[in-house]
């Protein structure tokens, strides 16, 4: 007999459309049926659509004598049959198809049109007489005991496999249990020590807010700066720009410098205020050691004002459309002098507008940082990510990151391992590689629009910095090696908050000053230049003093005048 349907399937579109079959048998015979009568009915269509006595009209013959096998084949292995009958059965359809394929061959030369072939006509009979054999006869002589006592045998045989293999599955999900209980109490106890550790974070996350609210509300900024006798000092800067604390003495390094800064920072909020009477003489000799008076302190105009009062613009923005028709934005004094521009043209009067919108919103608060003769500049960029450059006091950018960073420690690992590889790298060009001192190399390589371009690549593989951008020629690329090799190690390293003023000496050995967007873009420049550094930093005082509350209006004429 037929093995019993299996648990768990479907029976795909004869379950669905007719009922669940009780076995295999069932489902392969409803199909085997079907497939008999289209055979059939293509028989007959080609016998329509063929001349006789040729190939064609034999394969009609052949498509219609092999319906009946399978028709019958079909019928006879749905029911409940023994093997012996369900094999009899399949063995009768294929001597059938072998008398069919038999016919096919001598067709139609050797096929007499009276008789046919008796011996073809024999097989196929003989085929059809064993399927019927196989529906009728044989269930009758079979014993359904013994086949049934041997099919109990097998199905139990099977069963006891079954339940074999779910007590091992059994055994081996309890053992997964206890080793997951066990981890659980592992993980209950890390977490724990973990909620401890949150707390203690939570805390000092608290206070660093506060601290760092304190910091935001705060309208000055502190400064680390090496005086005229190379030692660290800090000051405390108004957004003004004048100075309105100092160290008022030197520190052997710049870590001390910083403690310094940070115990003034910590004791300043809440100390109260001890009168001492002094002579008038010794006053005025501490005052000659506390350092140089703040850079404006003269100047009226930039004067420190009091907390309750408003700082009131003198100067105004003047948007207006230059001879080339794009659009410009300057920033003049009352006094009629021009304290900065912008320093490119724009396309239209709303991107002008827009700009002179983001000098508003960052000179106030941009840092003064000094480029001498050049500095590797912190920034994150728009996506978030943290980057560096080197830049030239000219303006240039000698190198960048080429990548962006995860974190800001990232960035300055990387900027780390640039300072401490480039000066003694090796360089390779044209195939040829120079052998150098440090764990990186130099490549300088043509890129796809035929400009030289060169990366810096560390003996990992990692590229470590690259040119951001191409040159016309490779000894322009080489110079640019040069460069880096030579300001690398040696250069500053300057964090660049939202925007931060630069003050450089330009080809023409006069001062001044730009302001740089953390994205690279330069905002706003001085215009003209200064006769000394001090001029340049007055000029920056007076720009973040005026440019907050400054009014814009557009003026005519292409020029601006």
């Amino acid at each position: 007999m037929a093995s019993d349907r299996q648990s768990g399937s479907p029976g795909g579109l004869y379950a669905q459309r007719i009922g669940t079959p009780t076995t295999n048998d069932e489902v392969n015979g409803f199909w085997l049926f079907g497939f008999g009568v289209l055979l059939g009915l293509a028989g007959v269509v080609l016998f329509f659509l063929t001349e006789s006595a040729t190939t064609t009209r034999g394969l009609a013959y052949a498509l219609a004598a092999l319906a009946p096998p399978f028709v019958m084949l079909g019928a006879v292995i749905r029911f409940p049959l023994r093997k012996a009958g369900t094999y009899l059965g399949y063995l009768g359809t294929a001597v059938s198809v072998l008398g069919v394929v038999w016919f096919v061959n001598i067709f139609p030369d050797g096929w007499f049109t009276t008789s046919g072939d008796p011996t073809v006509i024999a097989v196929y009979g003989v085929g059809l007489g064993l399927i019927g054999l196989a529906g009728t006869v044989v269930p009758l002589i079979t014993d359904p005991v013994r086949e049934d006592y041997e099919r109990m045998q097998t199905e139990t045989a099977a069963a006891t496999a079954e339940r074999d293999e779910t007590s091992a599955e059994l055994e081996s999900t309890r053992e997964e249990l206890a080793a997951a209980e066990s981890e659980l109490e592992s993980t209950e106890s890390d977490l724990a020590a973990a909620n401890e550790e949150l707390s203690e974070t939570e805390s000092a996350l608290d206070a660093a807010r506060a601290e760092t609210a304190a910091l935001r509300e705060s309208k000055a900024r502190f400064e680390l700066f090496e005086d005229a006798g190379g030692k660290p000092r800090w000051r405390l800067r108004h957004r003004n720009g004048n100075v309105i604390a100092t160290a008022g003495q030197g520190y052997s390094s710049r870590g001390k410098a910083q403690k310094g800064l940070h115990s003034v920072r910590r004791n300043a909020l809440g100390a109260g205020i001890l009168r001492i009477e002094t002579p008038v003489d010794e006053a005025e000799a501490i005052a000659d050691d506390d350092g140089p008076e703040p850079e404006d302190a003269a100047d009226p105009e930039v004067a420190v004002p009091s907390e309750d009062e408003e700082i009131a613009s003198k100067a105004t923005f003047e948007l207006y459309e230059d001879a080339g028709a794009e659009w410009r934005w300057r920033l003049r004094h009352d006094n009629g002098n021009v304290l900065g521009d912008s320093g490119e043209g724009y396309s239209s009067k709303s991107n002008a507008k827009r700009a002179l919108g983001r000098v508003r919103e960052h000179v106030a608060a941009a840092d003064y940082l000094r480029v001498d003769p050049a500095a590797f500049e912190v920034f994150r960029d728009a996506g978030g990510e943290w980057r560096w450059r080197l830049i030239h006091e000219n303006g240039n950018v000698l190198a960048d990151s080429g990548e962006g960073y995860s974190s800001r420690s990232k960035a300055r690992q990387g900027l780390d391992s640039v300072r401490s590889n480039a000066a003694e790298a090796g360089l390779e060009a044209d195939g040829e590689k120079s052998e150098g001192g440090s764990k990186a190399t130099f490549e300088i390589y043509e890129d796809a629009a035929d400009e030289h371009r060169w990366r810096l690549r560390h003996d990992n593989g990692n590229i470590i910095a690259d040119s951001g951008e191409g040159y016309a020629s490779e000894s322009n690329a080489r110079d640019a090696v040069e460069r880096v090799r030579e300001y690398g190690p040696d250069a500053d390293v300057l964090e660049v908050g939202s925007a931060a003023f630069e003050i450089y000496e330009d080809a023409g050995e006069e001062w001044r000053w730009r302001l740089r967007h953390r994205n690279g873009n330069i905002v706003a420049d001085s215009g003209q230049g200064y006769a000394s550094r001090s001029n340049a930093v007055e000029g920056v005082t007076t720009v973040k003093r005026n440019a907050p509350g400054a009014e814009a209006e557009t003026v005519s004429g292409e020029s601006g005048e």
